[in-house]
């Protein structure tokens, strides 16, 4: 079988599983909502729990597959640490900023249209991966400005599903900057299986070819995501 084929056959059973994936479990494609053991936690105590918020923060970054999409379109084609650390720290730097504002000034945002824009990201990220928008444009968007804007919409997300949960008044600040240091503790874990993962996909001697098929896949995860969070907001909230 040539690379090309191989290449088209990766692409086809990567957008059949996700597709099945998200036909046979629909719920994981909704706003992805808090654990209910962790909700029972997290509303029937009150007062500082920092170490506990720590694991929350942490396990809500490592199971956000939407957060993880995103983070590994945006380390794809960085090489050096440098450049690694800078954007990933302007995408912490994003979330952080608005998690904490979120919960603290109790902004409003509809979780599945804010879970929409994120599946978007990944989108976005990809085509600019792949190199769609210097086809039809002569400049665009700083990728920088653009990890970091994002970074915002993410942190909005995160924010979103801590304020449907009745959670104490008492010690929020402290529980909410724990959960805030868990999700970066959390991205650092998933950041390191992923520079490992890549590093393996460097390796091979059909890199370019094999990347092309990585983001089209990426972006196809983010077309779904799209539009599963858009159909939960017609079925869920509009109607």
């Amino acid at each position: 079988m040539s690379a090309n084929m191989k290449n088209k056959a990766i692409y086809v059973g990567f957008t059949f599983f996700m597709a099945t994936i998200f036909i046979v479990f629909p719920e994981i494609s909704w706003a992805h909502n808090v654990a209910l053991n962790d909700q029972s936690f997290l509303e029937s105590n009150a007062g500082a729990n920092i170490v506990p918020y720590l694991y929350l923060g942490a396990k809500h970054m490592v199971t956000g597959y939407d957060h993880l999409l995103y983070l590994a379109g945006i380390i794809f084609f960085l090489f050096r640490i440098r450049d690694i650390a800078l954007f990933v720290s302007l995408f912490a730097l994003g979330h952080s900023i608005t998690l904490l504002a979120g919960v603290l000034a109790n902004w409003s945002v509809n979780p599945y249209l804010i879970d929409a824009i994120i599946g978007f990201s990944v989108v976005y990220k990809s085509i600019e991966n792949l190199g769609g928008f210097k086809i039809f444009f002569s400049c665009w968007l700083d990728t920088r400005v653009a990890v970091f804007s994002f970074g915002l919409v993410h942190g909005l997300g995160l924010s979103s599903k801590l304020q449907d949960l009745n959670i104490a008044k008492e010690g929020l600040i402290e529980n909410i900057i724990s959960f805030n240091i868990g999700v970066e503790a959390g991205q650092l874990v998933a950041l390191t299986f992923l520079l490992l993962a890549f590093n393996i996909l460097r390796q091979s001697t059909n890199f370019q070819s094999h990347s092309k098929v990585a983001n089209i896949a990426l972006m196809t995860a983010g077309f779904l995501l799209m539009g599963y969070q858009v159909t939960g907001y017609f079925v869920f909230t509009a109607g």
